[in-house]
């Protein structure tokens, strides 16, 4: 269960808007989130806080495939981003590296920069607070789950490699 304000952004966000090129001499997740969405909009981050919710149009995530926006999310404090749809690439790297992803299609009209959310991925509900709305979305499957409560795909292998190694 995730709780936090809505940062909402547009469509066609692309991968160099979350983290631009001249960020990526680093892997720290606490300097990436310093700079997230800066080349969208410089001090974007700034108005985040810990556990907020970032709501994007269609196509989130497009352009390059770059591991490192979706590290640059989870560092600015935000765990989950809820979209009309990602680019498949940035969908894929987000789970591996740890972020929830919720494709909630036009339900992203329902809500606006600044609401208040709820968000269940296991029940595939966000729940608009400031609004009343329930805004449904496909649930994150058990599988993906596993992946996201290890952090991401490293650790979800790490574990799985020690669990091996003790039968």
């Amino acid at each position: 269960m995730f709780h936090g304000k809505a940062h909402k952004v547009g469509a066609h966000i692309d991968t160099d808007a979350i983290i631009p090129a001249k960020f990526l001499v680093t892997t720290d997740p606490v300097e990436l989130g310093a700079n997230c969405m800066s080349g969208l909009e410089p001090g974007w981050v700034d108005r985040v806080q810990k556990g907020d919710v970032l709501v994007a149009g269609e196509n989130f995530g497009c352009g390059s495939s770059r591991e490192h926006a979706p590290v640059a999310i989870l560092g600015a404090g935000i765990p989950v981003v809820a979209a009309h749809s990602f680019a498949r690439i940035f969908y894929r790297n987000g789970f591996n590296m740890g972020l929830t992803l919720l494709e909630i299609g036009d339900g992203v009209e329902k809500i606006h920069d600044g609401d208040e959310l709820r968000v269940d991925a296991d029940a595939g509900v966000i729940e608009n607070v400031t609004t009343g709305e329930k805004i449904p979305c496909a649930p994150v499957p058990a599988f993906m789950r596993e992946i996201l409560d290890r952090g991401g795909l490293a650790g979800y292998v790490k574990d799985k490699l020690q669990a091996g190694a003790q039968s």
